[in-house]
């Protein structure tokens, strides 16, 4: 049985690994140890999971001791790497949530160290298994409307997922890399995934209007915020399961889960427009607006032999795609309209997309037709984007990735 260890053991870290690794994959591996930079968050896996693991104090510690196979990281971004380097150079394989890092050099360093070691890195791309998606990627892959020419991509949060991201500690550029990275990089990903190729060049706009120093009524958090009553956007962070994760364990790392999002510290775009140019021609146009009235995305795609476009929204709102929502449409050059049902979402995290996805990482993937499982190159891509369109808002350039990496 194959030894796990764990670094990182936030919500996303408990609830998308270590929980259901104790409880659904216990007969396959084995989880031997966690460690986060709060020992007290730590502690909590064994009580989501219903079994003790062992928490560390150290990193190092816990590789030494456990002597793991593999190593999963989800951690705030700015730290996957250092992470991730230290568990290839101990001999590990690893699991990393996305993004894969935050900056190019970064990135360059992880695909170094992955190759120095002869181990593997595998980067978690899980909208590649929503079932929705694996079917527009069998579409395309298809040929049903010929080689893509270009895309147009919008992606909508609503101001209860949005508004999200300028609480915790995304919310600053050292931490996340921006929304552009953090969050589009699953978007980036999936366009990368469909076309199978590489972007090359990239231009962008972007700002921030709607969340950061825009309004008077503000303070430093929620939980004690004179306006809480009247503002919109209150958090309480006594419910669970954010009361145990973070208010419960602020004494030690004094980090509050539920931070005024009209803060001045916030250094990240909340809308942001990019062009990006493909090595085999296509180009995508696409646009991020975190503080939509409501939240999806639409896309198309224009071929030489028609166009695919289709609409999914959150399910709160679908009443407001009647008629589009969850559905594929394809116009061939005859003139005619295809309407292509989808698969339904499935029960379980991500339209049942995280299900899938720890089937293949915790048992193993006997075969991958549509290419699902991403690796270091795939996550180097999907960043790439969005770091070079932060370097084109900062410069105000054209920026090719081709500056930064080598192939």
């Amino acid at each position: 049985m194959k030894k796990f260890v764990q670094v990182g053991c936030g919500i996303r870290g408990i609830e998308g690994y270590a929980e259901p690794i104790l409880k659904d994959f216990s007969e396959h591996i084995e989880m031997c140890g966690v460690y986060d930079i709060n020992p007290k968050r730590a502690a909590l896996v064994s009580h989501y999971g219903g079994k003790d693991v062992p928490v560390f104090d150290d990193f190092d510690e816990m590789l030494s001791s456990v002597k793991p196979d593999t190593v999963i990281v989800t951690t705030k971004d700015s730290m996957h790497d250092f992470y991730v380097i230290k568990a290839l150079k101990a001999g590990c394989d690893v699991i990393v949530e996305k993004p894969m890092t935050t900056t190019f050099e970064k990135a360059n360093a992880i695909k170094a160290a992955e190759k120095e070691s002869g181990k593997t890195v595998t980067v978690v791309f899980n909208l590649r298994y929503l079932p929705f998606f694996a079917r527009v990627k069998e579409l395309i892959k298809s040929g049903v409307i010929g080689d893509v020419l270009s895309v147009h991509y919008e992606w909508l949060l609503d101001t209860q997922h949005g508004a999200d991201y300028f609480r915790r500690w995304h919310r600053k550029r050292e931490n996340s890399g921006s929304l552009l990275v953090h969050k589009s990089t699953h978007h980036f990903d999936l366009v990368n995934w469909f076309l199978e190729d590489d972007p090359i060049a990239v231009n962008a706009f972007g700002s921030r209007k709607y969340y950061g120093p825009t309004r008077e009524k503000r303070s430093q958090r929620c939980l004690t915020c004179p306006y809480k009553k009247e503002c919109e956007f209150y958090l309480d962070i006594n419910q669970p399961p954010m009361d145990k994760l973070y208010l419960a364990c602020e004494d030690v790392d004094g980090y509050y889960r539920d931070s005024c999002i009209f803060s001045e510290e916030i250094d990240i775009e909340d809308t942001v427009s990019v062009n990006v140019l493909y090595k085999k021609g296509a180009v995508m146009s696409y646009s991020l607006t975190a503080h939509s009235p409501y939240e999806g995305l639409r896309i198309a795609f224009n071929g030489t032999d028609g166009r695919l476009e289709f609409c999914k929204l959150d399910g709160r709102y679908s009443e407001f795609g009647q008629g589009i929502n969850n559905v594929i449409t394809i116009y061939n050059r005859s003139g005619e309209k295809i309407t292509i049902n989808t698969p339904q979402d499935l029960p379980g995290g991500h339209g049942g997309a995280d299900e899938k996805i720890r089937e293949n990482l915790f048992i193993g993937c006997k075969s991958d037709p549509l290419g699902q499982m991403a690796d270091v190159r795939a996550g180097m891509m999907s960043i790439g984007i969005g770091m070079a369109a932060n370097i084109s808002m900062k410069e105000n350039r054209r920026v090719y990735l081709s500056e930064f990496y080598d192939d």
